[in-house]
């Protein structure tokens, strides 16, 4: 249980889905991956049985970041890259908020790379959505930072160079306490990751595979399709065992110090822990994907308890305080000019 929500008001009275509707209209384009997504969480607010004054978007730049003004919410579209920091200082100063991030692959991965990963390893209570969908398609179809390679764009005409980043990766790698993946079109699914990391107490980043029918239709449809999804995607579900396929015919196991497809009969296949410590696991469990080993895992890679960077400040600050008393920051800065410090 996320013992920080306690901190934050809950509803006096049921909320639905109309509630966290906004009256702005929803500009993406038809058939744009991000309805699904936005559906989806205003169906899933009113689980939280937070007040909606008490619940805050923050997004950078991107298709993606339009998602403030459709959700019934505070929120603040803000610079490109930079939502992990702003969204940083209004949930480490306002612990009464449930503060949640909205960006794109190209938003949290090429400018605002550095300022996810410090998110990420600092553990503060935000919940970080980042719609994939392996393109920039705001600016009209360029390759993004999870493009694969040779990926003819307009902007690499003979074909992307640039190795792509794996986000579930990149968040493992940063130390992230937790880390999900879904898929735009499974509600349910997506619907559980969110309850999941809504539910923990540190940064949560959800990876969301979301389909851009404009410059890159199709990218997840081996997911997505009826007579592929079965064998193409690795459900991860805590204390299971690692399975997939039409009949569950197939599994992961260790060798040589990675992850391979097997039988699901081998001895070796592995059981999911979400919840270890050490995140060997969860960062093996990433580098599976369709190209390398035919599958693709979706669900919960990691769901580590530690403390979080907001939990510890607060700390900081009263131990400070019962030593030192209490500051006062308005006399400080109305003072004079310069300041003497001890």
């Amino acid at each position: 249980m996320n013992r920080l929500l306690e901190l934050v008001p809950k509803a006096t009275e049921a909320q639905t889905r109309k509630d966290f509707s906004s009256d702005q209209e929803v500009r993406w384009c038809p058939g744009c991956g991000d309805y699904a997504i936005l559906a989806t969480v205003q169906s899933f607010l009113p689980e939280l049985g937070v007040a909606r004054e008490n619940i805050v978007f923050v997004s950078g730049i991107g298709c993606s970041s339009r998602f403030p003004y459709y959700v019934e919410t505070y929120g603040m579209h803000s610079i490109h890259g930079r939502a992990p920091a702003i969204a940083t200082g209004l949930a480490t100063s306002r612990p009464d908020l449930s503060v949640w991030v909205v960006t794109g692959d190209g938003d949290a991965l090429s400018i605002g790379g550095n300022h996810l990963i410090h998110a990420l390893r600092r553990n503060v209570n935000l919940k970080i959505l980042l719609f994939n969908n392996q393109i920039y398609g705001l600016t009209k179809g360029q390759y993004s930072p999870t493009s694969e390679q040779g990926k003819i764009t307009k902007s690499t005409p003979m074909g992307s160079l640039d190795r792509p980043f794996n986000p579930v990766s990149i968040a493992v790698g940063a130390e992230a306490t937790f880390v999900a993946r879904s898929v735009d079109s499974d509600r349910a699914h997506l619907t559980s990751v969110l309850k999941a990391a809504a539910d923990h107490p540190g940064t949560a980043l959800v990876e969301i595979y979301q389909n851009c029918n404009i410059f890159n239709d199709g990218a997840f449809d081996v997911l997505k399709e009826r007579d592929t999804r079965d064998g193409a995607t690795l459900r991860l579900e805590d204390g299971k065992p690692l399975v997939f396929g039409a009949d569950s015919e197939k599994g992961v196991k260790w060798d040589g110090g990675r992850l391979v497809v097997c039988g699901s009969d081998d001895p070796g296949v592995l059981t999911h822990d979400g919840a270890a410590a050490d995140p060997t696991m969860a960062f093996a469990l990433s580098r599976l994907t369709g190209d390398s080993a035919g599958v693709t895992p979706i669900g919960v890679f990691r769901d580590f308890d530690a403390p979080s960077y907001d939990e510890l400040m607060r700390e900081q600050i009263e131990t400070a305080v019962a030593k030192q008393g209490a500051g006062d920051l308005a006399g400080l800065l109305r003072s004079g000019d310069t300041w003497t410090v001890n």
